[in-house]
């Protein structure tokens, strides 16, 4: 992972758990998520949440982790569409039984929708795309693999 990233850290809760006290699939969507936003507050992303829907999601697990281990979550941008964004990233459990270990990784797309009534997406913001290492130039926004951040 090389591109525009942030890390976050926290403790698996008893919420983010099964009975059995093993995390729940979906606590890596938050983890994940709070991630980002760690990201978009790095780089001054203002508003970026409400207009910006996930639309593809995927997460291989590799590892449990408990009620009251540590974990670090890092998400990195490794593409910058025109209207779209992917975001790759790891789960590692940093504390616990045995070694720091990867838990789980991913990826998941997020789209530019600024109006919801319209639906539709739309070119990301100049100044979004300038913060997270975008030109704006034609090539930047020609498609998929015009723009890669790595």
């Amino acid at each position: 992972m090389s591109g525009p990233c942030a890390v976050h850290r926290t403790r698996v809760e008893w919420i983010d758990t099964d009975a059995a006290g093993i995390y729940h699939n979906t606590t890596v969507v938050r983890f994940a998520e709070a991630a980002e936003a760690e990201l978009m507050r790095a780089y001054d992303i203002p508003g970026y949440f409400p207009v910006a829907p996930r639309v593809r999601y995927e997460v291989e697990f590799e590892a449990s982790i408990r009620f009251g281990e540590e974990v670090e979550t890092r998400v990195e941008l490794i593409r910058l569409g025109r209207s779209s964004m992917t975001f790759g990233f790891e789960v590692w459990r940093t504390s616990g039984e045995g070694p720091r270990r990867r838990a789980a990784r991913g990826s998941y797309v997020t789209v530019h929708v600024p109006d919801k009534e319209a639906g539709g997406s739309a070119p990301w913001p100049a100044a979004w795309r300038a913060a997270l290492g975008g030109t704006g130039t034609a090539a930047d926004l020609a498609g998929p693999d015009a723009r890669t951040t790595h």
